[in-house]
């Protein structure tokens, strides 16, 4: 890089690229799935369909907050990831109420079923049809089930997510710290 190039390239970092991030894509699944569960298994006006898709969506645009917001503030990034996590946490406990009411089981990880979902996720760049058969399926039980294998992975993931921004914090500060230093060097250049 030369030197006039290192002068120009900011403080801030490139951030934004919420779309390449893997929880954001299946968020995005997650939200999709929720509106076509929701709609297919709801009555019309029932209000659990509004929390349920408000929970989903927020899961997704957190997650882009938290994308946009890391250039300028590692803090509200690893919070508003944090809220992600949350929101489908609370989006997991009602596919997890309806199941319960509905007396079907909640599969557990050692689950058959389980286990084949977790061999679809690892099909590389995942959409809504890898998981269609599954989403969609005729039986509501393994509909809703597999919505909560699908949020447990996202939530494993935005987990590891956090402890990554964590520790590029602490090995790299946050704006603070790069304006100060930017600074400095622009002050060191101009006594050469």
């Amino acid at each position: 890089m030369e030197e006039k190039d290192k002068k120009t390239e900011g403080f801030i970092p490139k951030h934004g690229g919420y779309r390449n991030l893997i929880t954001y894509q299946k968020a995005e699944i997650i939200y999709d799935g929720t509106y076509y569960f929701t709609n297919r298994f709801f009555k019309k006006y029932d209000r659990t369909i509004d929390q349920m898709i408000q929970a989903a969506r927020s899961g997704k645009q957190n997650i882009v907050e938290a994308s946009m917001a890391s250039g300028t503030s590692k803090e509200t990034e690893i919070k508003l990831t944090n809220v992600a996590r949350a929101s489908l946490e609370e989006l997991k406990i009602d596919y997890e109420d309806f199941l319960r009411r509905n007396k079907y089981e909640i599969w557990n990880i050692e689950h058959p079923y389980t286990k084949r979902f977790r061999e679809i996720n690892r099909a590389p760049n995942a959409t809504y049809e890898t998981y269609k058969k599954a989403i969609e399926h005729e039986q509501r039980e393994i509909c809703a089930n597999s919505m909560i294998c699908l949020i447990n992975i996202v939530s494993y993931l935005l987990s590891q997510q956090i402890k990554s921004l964590e520790t590029a914090f602490l090995n790299e500060g946050g704006l603070r710290e790069r304006m100060t230093k930017a600074r400095i060097e622009v002050r060191r250049q101009k006594g050469k």
